[in-house]
């Protein structure tokens, strides 16, 4: 079984506590930004446009995560304070893939590149950072599911739970392996890629956030769940459309 007894801080800099959240987030994020720079460079473009791009994305992609936990969760935040200390916790993935990809959008779009084409050199690596980043739930004992008296559980205070952050991890590396792989042998046109990161992480989001505790909700409905049906809709609906294209560009 999985457990964390500690206060999920690294270590101190300065008087200052650096968290693992944090840490395993940066580490997803630069390792998302090499790797996605040496596919460009495999495609024959310029990798450095990876790294001027993610100077826009990452950053405000946190804003997206943040601002769309926000917006959910408002009675947990009481000033301007509490919402931009992130430090108290509170990111949504999906948000911050919404934020990236339309500042994505405009970046490419004023530099004049291809958008679907550089989206297929990043978007294999960012299941890997969403797989690195979940991690960060477990040092936060966070993200776990209902209880379950399975071998593999995560225990929370004495109780075994479902470890639906591991569940996402493990399925989210899963997807990197197989994206990676269709980009370099299997892709016929451009955004085809990406197009089934949103089919498989749709299908994944959906299963694992049905079994979590801490889902974030409208009305009566899990906000994941029904982001990760459009994505997997769009995905499919996107891919049918790019295939009968039947060429790059």
């Amino acid at each position: 079984m999985f457990e964390y007894t500690g206060d999920g801080i690294a270590f101190n800099l300065f008087g200052i506590g650096v968290h693992w959240y944090g840490i395993l987030i940066v580490i997803g994020m630069l390792l998302g930004v090499w790797l996605s720079s040496r596919e460009m460079e495999h495609k024959g473009m310029n990798g450095e446009v990876i790294s001027d791009l993610a100077l826009w994305v990452l950053p405000l992609g946190v804003v997206g995560a943040r601002l769309w936990y926000v917006l959910f969760e408002p009675q947990r935040f009481h000033s301007l304070f509490d919402i931009i200390n992130l430090r108290s916790g509170g990111l949504a993935i999906q948000g911050g893939v919404m934020m990236g990809i339309l500042v994505s959008w405009i970046y490419l779009k004023r530099h004049q590149l291809p958008f679907l084409c550089v989206a297929d050199c990043i978007i294999p690596f960012l299941p890997l950072a969403q797989s690195i980043g979940r991690w960060g739930n477990f040092f936060n004992n966070e993200a776990y599911g209902y209880a379950a008296d399975v071998p593999w559980a995560v225990l929370i205070n004495g109780k075994p739970h479902h470890p639906t952050f591991f569940y996402e991890s493990a399925g989210d590396f899963l997807i990197f392996l197989f994206l990676w792989y269709y980009l370099r042998k299997r892709a016929r046109t451009d955004g085809q890629t990406t197009m089934l990161y949103f089919v498989l992480y749709g299908l994944l989001r959906y299963v694992v956030e049905g079994f979590r505790t801490d889902s974030l909700y409208f009305g009566s409905l899990r906000v994941a769940q029904l982001l990760a049906l459009a994505g997997l809709l769009l995905g499919l609906i996107g891919f049918a459309v790019l295939s009968k294209k039947g060429k790059k560009g």
